[in-house]
Parts: C-alpha cells; sequence; structure tokens
C-alpha cells in the first residue's frame, strides 16, 4: 500500500503552515494597516505555490485579518473609527468576562507568569518594538484567558486581536510610553487580592484605553 501523501493532501500541509505564519504576523501587528499583499509574494516568500497561497489569503479573509476587493486586490484592513469601536466594545464583553472566569483558577504560578510576561511588555516598549510590545501584550491576555478554560470565547477574542492587529501597530506609533501598561499591574494586583470588580474594571480600561487614541 502506498502511504505517501496524495498531492491534495501535501497542498493542505502547505495551505495551513502559511495560514499559520501569516496569521501571526497580523495579529502581531508585523504589517501596518492597508499593507498590500499578492498571491505570488506569499507564494514566494513562504516557498508555496499559487494554490496554497490562495487558500490561506481566503481563510485569513473570513476571518476578518485581510481584505479582498472584486478586482481581486488583497490587504490588511484599513479599520473606520466605527469599526474601531466595534472591537473595542467587543475585546471590553469578551475579555473581561474571560478574566471573571480565570479568577477562581488563578494560583500563584500564574500570577508570577503575568508577571515575567509583564516584565518583557516593558522591555518590548523600552527598546521601542512595536511587534514584540503587541506578542507579548497579546501573551499575557492569553496566558490570563486560558485558565477560564472557555475555549470558544477565547477564539471570539482571538479573532478581534487578528482582526486588529494592524491598527495596533497604527497605535504604537502614537504612544510614547516608557513602561508597561499600568493597567497590567492592577489586574495582577486584582488576581492577588481575589477583587473580581476589580479585575473586571481594570480589564476594561486596558482593552479600551488605548483604542480611544485611535478614534476621533
Amino acid at each position: 500500500m502506498n502511504l505517501s501523501p496524495r498531492p491534495s493532501d501535501a497542498t493542505m500541509l502547505a495551505h495551513d503552515r502559511v495560514y499559520r505564519r501569516l496569521r501571526t504576523r497580523i495579529m502581531h501587528g508585523d504589517l501596518p494597516p492597508g499593507h498590500p499583499l499578492t498571491l505570488r509574494g506569499i507564494g514566494t516568500e513562504y516557498g508555496v505555490s499559487m494554490t496554497p497561497a490562495r487558500e490561506a489569503v481566503r481563510r485569513l479573509a473570513a476571518e476578518g485579518a485581510l481584505t479582498m476587493s472584486t478586482s481581486g486586490r488583497i490587504s490588511t484592513p484599513a479599520l473606520s473609527n466605527d469599526r474601531i469601536e466595534e472591537l473595542a466594545a467587543l475585546r471590553a464583553l469578551i475579555e473581561v468576562e474571560l478574566a471573571s472566569r480565570a479568577l477562581p483558577r488563578a494560583h500563584l504560578a500564574l500570577i508570577e507568569r503575568l508577571q515575567s510576561i509583564n516584565a518583557s511588555v516593558g522591555e518590548a516598549v523600552a527598546q521601542r518594538d512595536a511587534v514584540a510590545y503587541i506578542r507579548t501584550n497579546l501573551e499575557f491576555h492569553r496566558t490570563l484567558y486560558l485558565r477560564a478554560q472557555a475555549p470558544a470565547m477565547l477564539a471570539m477574542a482571538e479573532t478581534v486581536w487578528l482582526q486588529m492587529g494592524p491598527t495596533m501597530r497604527a497605535l504604537y506609533g502614537r504612544l510614547r510610553r516608557t513602561e508597561a501598561p499600568q493597567f497590567h499591574r492592577l489586574i495582577i494586583a486584582a488576581l492577588r487580592a481575589g477583587d473580581e470588580p476589580g479585575l473586571r474594571l481594570a480589564v476594561r480600561s486596558d482593552v479600551t484605553q488605548g483604542l480611544r487614541m485611535l478614534v476621533g
């Protein structure tokens, strides 16, 4: 029996690899808003044919991570003010609930891990590294929310992060931070104290305060 992968299997593996790598780049703000992409360019960058590049783009477009015009132009999303406000509201709703559900499982090891990640956030800020800042900031939130044991809700949060990646990159260029976000420290303090109202307020403030700078 021939157990070697069929061409369709190989294509699917290539598509998934391109999808995951490009998805990570978009989520972490490696590409600015409105950045143009081509299937040929994606294929060349990731060493794949046009078919897996096209399938990866279609999948990312379905998640709102890429936009495709009727003429076939592909780009990262450039969000309107209304869209930014909508996604910020979604973050506040979903992530506050995830944090609340995580609180009963917030053991000391988790809190120490969050402190360590927050130190990395501070290093990224000091180095003015936008991609590292977004990556470590999302790692801080994801690490907390995994304790909620609510995978469907976390998947929704990640879809919002994905759509906002390029916009967060634009936001970072407007910030003049010299230290990690203050609300992270408030989140950690609330977790230590078992303070659910304080935790909900700190998370809501953290996920919305920066985005307000992009609107208006």
